[in-house]
């Protein structure tokens, strides 16, 4: 023990007269040395004494040659670990970025904690883990999630995904990166898609060309779109979030369940009535698929459809069930064109004009796009 005291007590005599730049070196030295040299334990418990006293010189220069020295290993004092990871940016970033010796729980008390310049040292680290990651999702602004985002070794969780979608998905680089993950769940998707659609109708430009109304309509229209491509192209066990997550967002509309219908998202829209009835998926989908026009009505109006309404959907689901029997690769067009013939001369106002006219623009559509592929066709 006196060796020990020795030795530190010497240290401290040099360093308070020794310039900034030697006690740079020393401290680096020192530091390798307690990694790196065969010690006894007295020696090994002074240079980690000496080391400790060194956490307080006043020089960040000092602090930082210790730190460049230790944070790699882990054989590294924790305590000393600890205390660098919380120093200033400049030395806290090889303590915060390298060292073995960070739990997932210090990392997530670092980034509560810290400032956005240590969580994006945190963001960078070479393997991030979902604990980790979700609370950057939580507290990260733009720059550090970009720096997630971007991080290969970075494992993030659908939840967290979502949430960055829900917090920073109007910034425009996030979403792009959000978009290009395979990963992203479907309700974190739509999210997505309605911040692009919010962003157009806030456009001077696009409102003074287009006119507020009718921008918020077109953009309504293609927010509906996207979600309806988006449900037709998630795995099963997707659908029921993505449903609820609609629901929850008040979207899951007549209107947008008739476009799922006659577009022939089948899984989804069966997710979305069993969402909304709090039946049983096998009894919603034996009822869409061989169910009596009674059956099928008295479903749909468990879901809260009106029954003037409830009418049209069962004449779609009829129309869905021939059209698919007998040209399934044109669902669309038949559906919406032959519900059309069904209820041209109806005197439709309000929700059902609103429905119909819905359908007459999907079935324009529908003629449109096939007109091109004629065309394309004729000219090949």
């Amino acid at each position: 023990m006196l060796g020990r005291r020795v030795i530190v007590e010497a240290f401290l005599r040099w360093i308070e007269t020794a310039k900034t730049g030697d006690r740079a070196r020393a401290a680096n030295a020192l530091g390798r040395a307690y990694l790196q040299s065969e010690m006894s334990a007295d020696e090994r418990a002074a240079a980690e004494m000496a080391m400790t006293f060194l956490l307080d010189d006043p020089s960040p220069r000092v602090r930082l040659a210790l730190a460049e020295a230790i944070a790699w290993s882990p054989d590294a004092p924790r305590n000393l670990i600890l205390s660098l990871a919380e120093d200033q940016p400049e030395v806290a970033c090889h303590a915060v970025t390298c060292s073995p010796l960070l739990s997932d729980a210090d990392l997530v008390d670092l980034a509560a904690r810290g400032n956005g310049a240590t969580r994006m040292l945190i963001a960078a680290r070479a393997y991030v883990t979902r604990p980790v990651s979700a609370a950057l999702a939580e507290v990260g602004d733009e720059e550090e999630l970009l720096c997630l985002l971007e991080n290969d070794g970075a494992v993030i969780s659908s939840l967290s995904l979502k949430r960055i979608a829900e917090r920073l998905g109007d910034c425009c680089d996030i979403r792009n990166l959000l978009l290009d993950r395979s990963d992203l769940p479907a309700d974190a998707r739509q999210l997505l898609t309605q911040h692009v659609s919010n962003a157009l109708v806030g456009l001077p430009l696009a409102q003074a060309a287009i006119g507020p109304q009718r921008l918020q309509r077109i953009s309504r229209e293609a927010t509906e779109a996207a979600i309806v491509s988006i449900a037709g192209d998630i795995a099963p066990r997707e659908i029921p979030d993505l449903v609820q997550h609609l629901r929850v967002n008040g979207r899951l509309t007549p209107s947008f369940l008739m476009h799922a219908l006659c577009a022939g998202k089948v899984d989804f829209f069966a997710g979305a009535i069993v969402d909304l009835t709090a039946c049983s998926e096998r009894r919603v989908r034996s009822i869409l698929a061989t169910g009596r026009m009674h059956a099928v009505r008295a479903l749909y109006e468990s879901a809260g459809l009106p029954r003037d309404i409830s009418v049209i959907f069962v004449e779609a689901t009829m129309l869905w069930r021939d059209a698919a029997r007998k040209a399934p690769g044109s669902v669309l067009g038949n559906v919406c064109g032959r519900l059309l013939e069904k209820f041209r001369h109806q005197d439709a106002h309000g929700a059902i004009g609103e429905l119909l006219d819905m359908v007459e623009k999907l079935h324009v559509n529908e003629q449109r796009q096939s007109a091109r592929v004629y065309a394309a066709l004729a000219a090949a």
